[in-house]
């Protein structure tokens, strides 16, 4: 009998590194298809992460990185206008929200699942609308996901919580929005990264917003200079309306 015992132990131990490892290799491949940038090769990874997953629902690193590629994806289709782009903001942006909320139970120190969920909601707002989301009672989970991650590391993702809670403040609807306080945030991710195209255009909208075009104009005029297309139209944009 403690033969055979021994002999199950064993078993469960062989058979609990092959799915660790069969986690730790698909997260792997998923990586390399993610980290490639391109829509297409971030919705390849969805699957691996997925696969992941199933094969550990206990690991931190492979539902934040699931929840990652998700709202990427969504982001990326947003940014391209690609058919249907909004439908994917509320799939993915959703699907996004529900493996960043069990990275944060499982190790909710670690920033990553609170920064997620927290872009991952605004990305689902995208999709539904502001008004909806904050209707399925949105905005105290995702303002408190994004000030964990900001007391975590404010400098995670270039800035990325800086900037997450400037952007909150500024796109919640009368009388929840918070123009003054979105622009401390944003004013204090700009002094870290000048240059991040994106965080230019995002500040400098505010900026107009509060009647501050002189101000805005330089970071439109320093995005036109950036790598990225998408905010390059947008400065191009708003300077066109200045």
């Amino acid at each position: 009998m403690k033969k055979y015992l021994l002999f199950l132990f064993v078993l469960l131990i062989i058979g609990s590194f092959s799915i660790f490892s069969f986690a730790n290799d698909t997260i792997t491949k998923a990586d390399e298809l993610f980290n490639r940038g391109d829509i297409d090769s971030i919705f390849e990874s969805i699957p691996l992460y997925v696969s992941a997953v199933e094969a550990n629902p206990e690991s931190y690193e492979a539902n934040w990185k699931c929840a990652r590629a998700h709202r990427e994806y969504a982001d990326h289709a947003l940014e391209g206008e690609v058919e249907g782009w909004e439908d994917l903001c509320k799939e993915y942006g959703k699907k996004g929200m529900e493996y960043a909320e069990k990275a944060k139970e499982l190790e909710p120190e670690r920033i990553e699942g609170h920064y997620y969920f927290g872009l991952s909601a605004g990305t689902y707002s995208d999709g539904v609308s502001i008004l909806k989301a904050l209707k399925e009672g949105l905005k105290g989970s995702t303002q408190d996901a994004f000030y964990k991650a900001y007391d975590i590391d404010k400098m995670y993702d270039i800035g990325g919580p800086m900037l997450a809670i400037g952007r909150f403040w500024h796109k919640l609807p009368f009388p929840l929005r918070n123009k003054k306080r979105a622009e401390k945030y944003f004013e204090e991710r700009h002094e870290y990264f000048p240059d991040d195209p994106e965080g230019l255009v995002l500040y400098a909208e505010l900026l107009i917003d509060r009647g501050k075009k002189k101000e805005a104009k330089p970071l439109l005029e320093k995005a036109l200079l950036g790598d990225e297309p998408y905010f390059r139209k947008l400065a191009n944009e708003m300077l066109e309306d200045l």
